[in-house]
């Protein structure tokens, strides 16, 4: 990771909470601030106070809220619309994978190996950051 990556801060939304802990784990050894949300009401609810994120990693499929509506509420804030969103899910199929690749900015299928995850954190903070 350069040194322009340090400090960007994620946040990891996941009902799991072993996939949120092995995850923000991974993301802390880079150098990443982490956020985490154990489902889609506690992501909304800590994005309305929240000052600064730079990257959203999303499960699609959690009880009461799913990925996708959780991804439409980003989409439709204001503050938000323009954070990267990267699907990290058990959902393989193609017509999944394809609605999501038009929705994120990645779709990674679990369970992923870190290296995929790191290399699409960094491509797309790369691309956001200019």
């Amino acid at each position: 990771m350069s040194n322009k990556d340090k400090g960007k801060t994620i946040m990891i939304v996941d009902n799991e909470p072993d996939i949120v802990e092995f995850t923000k784990t991974i993301l802390e050894m880079e150098g990443y601030r982490v956020i985490t949300a154990y489902n889609g009401y506690d992501c909304i609810e800590k994005l309305k106070v929240a000052s600064h994120i730079d990257l959203i990693i999303l499960d699609i499929m959690m009880p009461g809220m799913s990925g996708w509506d959780v991804a439409a509420w980003i989409r439709e804030d204001q503050r938000w619309d323009k954070t990267p969103i990267v699907f990290l899910t058990v959902l393989s199929d193609p017509m999944t994978q394809g609605i999501g690749r038009m929705a994120a900015s990645d779709y990674i299928i679990k369970p992923f190996e870190k290296e995929d995850l790191l290399s699409s954190i960094e491509k797309i903070l790369r691309i956001k950051t200019g």
